[in-house]
């Protein structure tokens, strides 16, 4: 599945999640199971886990560390997109 296929069924399951509670909680106890229902392929390998974000509680990631070492000024260029705060508007 290419990443913008992936993106799209991503984003079809998050916005089922928010619409029922039934699903979001499936959805956050077995999301490799929702996955398969939803033709969401993840390769055999990778295990998901689904965490909420809240009102009150918010996640950050920390990407592993890549083996291609890159400078900090290829760091600096490679920066780009959009940055939401994960505090609310």
């Amino acid at each position: 599945m290419d990443p913008n296929e992936f993106q799209k069924a991503y984003g079809k399951l998050v916005a089922k999640a928010w619409a029922n509670d039934d699903f979001k909680a499936q959805l956050l106890s077995d999301p490799m199971t929702v996955f398969k229902e939803n033709d969401v392929t993840i390769p055999e390998k990778i295990e998901v886990r689904m965490v909420e974000n809240t009102e009150n509680i918010r996640y950050f990631i920390l990407p592993s560390e890549s083996s291609d070492k890159l400078t900090y000024e290829e760091l600096d260029g490679a920066a780009g997109g959009i940055f939401l705060s994960p505090f609310g508007p």
